[in-house]
């Protein structure tokens, strides 16, 4: 099928030609996705390296499983966010249990076009949000990372972590309360101007 083509068709569709021997639909497919749920993991886990494993952890889990896919039942973006909350679950247990102290992350290089002074000042903003994020209870920080970092609406947040669009609401209200508090006060020390 021609390349062109297939960016019109839908993640399902892409999947099903994927299981039918289609290798261009799976290199379109995991363009689309996997920079994502990437994004998604990194977030979650704090640690880009962590991260990588996880999305490409999943992505196999989403081949292994494209043979018996079945049409209809749950969006392909859905099960594979699901599939990363898990992984990134089962990680964040496993760290908790063998609880020993790493070196602290080191930030990635500012982008050659921002100044120095702009890079640094973000890298902290970064930083600080991911510290604050870090602070979260788990289902609260998956929460707010879904929805106010991957623009995910409600109901597909409730559907990756399998539980009520009320609860969803509630844990997003919460963290983004916690996150509040935990950057209360660092406006000035992350380069925000105060209004006077």
């Amino acid at each position: 099928m021609p390349r062109d083509t297939l960016a019109d068709l839908s993640d399902e569709s892409l999947l099903v030609l994927y299981a039918n021997s289609d290798p261009d639909a799976a290199r379109l497919l995991t363009g689309r996705l996997l920079p994502r749920v990437l994004g998604y993991a990194t977030r979650l886990l704090g640690d880009r390296a962590e991260a990588e494993d996880v999305a490409q952890d999943a992505m196999m889990r989403l081949w292994r499983i494209a043979p018996d896919w079945r049409t209809g039942e749950a969006a392909v973006a859905t099960w594979l966010y699901r599939v990363v909350t898990n992984l990134c679950t089962d990680r964040q247990r496993a760290r908790m249990r063998r609880r020993s102290d790493a070196l602290e992350d080191v930030p990635e290089p500012a982008d050659d076009a921002a100044s120095a002074e702009a890079g640094l000042i973000e890298a902290d903003r970064m930083a600080a949000l991911q510290t604050a994020l870090d602070s979260l209870p788990d289902r609260q920080r998956q929460a707010v990372v879904l929805r106010h970092i991957e623009g995910m609406t409600n109901p597909e947040i409730a559907a990756i972590l399998e539980i009520g669009v009320e609860a969803v609401e509630s844990l997003t209200a919460r963290g983004k309360r916690a996150l509040s508090l935990a950057l209360a006060g660092q406006r000035q020390a992350l380069g925000y101007e105060e209004n006077v």
